[in-house]
């Protein structure tokens, strides 16, 4: 018989249309959706799960079955949990946390380790400089914790998924996701002596325009705080990249004036230009999809992160 998938679901029912006989329910299947929840991907489920990925479509098809409901449903960037999928997923983190204690008390350990998998999403240099330390602290603190980071500087989806906590640029409009402001940070125009000899410095915004600017590509930008036109109005790059540190890079070999992270400039020997005229302030959120918030090991990568800001800040907002 071929393999039940979640694509193959009827519609959904209302909540409360129906009861379920939870003698049907299979606890073991819950930690299926809670795979899903995490990488938004069957196959890195399945990984994390030591099964293939047609195992995780059958038990999670078997779950919705037993519920008469859809759990998932497939977006733009893999899986995402329906809203009552959220809901079961919230719920069954306590199963898995139960299981987590009893490995922790076989094994002796009080108090419990942090262990399973935890996914971050971060701004590629923020998610460097920062977060990284932050989530190495822990790990050394916990060695049976799993630690994802994806880097990648961009907006989140009203329907998030393949994340437990993330950082963003800005400030994410989702019901989905409990959000606290982390901190600001600064941008300002930097460029190397070999350009300010071979070029000039310019004295005034209206100078600048004269000179090759190096930022974001604006067609693909996702971030709207990140826009150009609302910081240097008329200006276009003449260099730009999706990535931070190839503008640093590109910067620093002379190609042109950098609009960068004042906390990456500033461990270079690129110089500051105009100062006084541009400076640009951003704030970066901290994002946990509300299912997670709970989980003992988000909470502890939460806590680290909020520590490393603060015991850095005059990185981030340099006088």
């Amino acid at each position: 018989m071929r393999p039940h998938s979640p694509d193959e679901n009827p519609a959904p029912r209302p909540v409360g249309s129906r009861s379920v006989d939870p003698r049907k329910l299979r606890a073991d299947d819950l930690r299926y959706l809670l795979a899903v929840s995490r990488t938004g991907r069957l196959v890195t489920a399945a990984d994390a799960l030591g099964v293939d990925h047609t195992t995780v479509s059958r038990r999670i098809a078997a779950l919705e079955k037993s519920l008469g409901l859809r759990l998932i449903e497939r977006g733009a960037e893999g899986w995402t949990l329906t809203d009552i999928g959220r809901a079961v997923s919230e719920n069954a983190r306590v199963i898995e946390e139960a299981i987590d204690r009893v490995v922790d008390t076989v094994a002796g350990q009080d108090p419990p380790s942090l262990h399973g998998t935890v996914r971050v999403s971060a701004p590629d240099g923020f998610g460097t400089v920062f977060a990284t330390p932050a989530l190495v602290r822990v790990r050394r603190r916990h060695p049976r914790l799993q630690v994802e980071l994806i880097t990648a500087t961009r907006q989140l989806a009203l329907r998030p998924s393949g994340f437990d906590l993330a950082l963003v640029i800005g400030v994410p409009a989702s019901s989905h996701l409990v959000t606290e402001h982390l901190t600001d940070y600064t941008l300002g125009l930097y460029a190397s002596d070999d350009y300010l000899t071979r070029y000039g410095r310019p004295e005034t915004v209206a100078e600048l325009r004269e000179h090759p600017l190096i930022f974001y590509i604006e067609s693909m930008l996702q971030v709207g705080d990140l826009d150009i036109e609302r910081h240097l109005p008329g200006m276009t790059p003449s260099f730009s990249s999706t990535n931070v540190f190839a503008q640093l890079e590109a910067t620093q070999q002379g190609a042109g004036i950098g609009v960068l992270p004042a906390f990456l400039a500033q461990r270079t020997r690129l110089r500051r230009v105009l100062a006084d005229e541009i400076d640009i302030r951003l704030p970066i959120t901290l994002a946990v999809r509300r299912e997670a918030v709970t989980h003992p090991a988000v909470r502890a990568l939460w806590t680290a992160l909020r520590r490393e800001v603060a015991e850095r800040a005059d990185e981030l907002l340099p006088e």
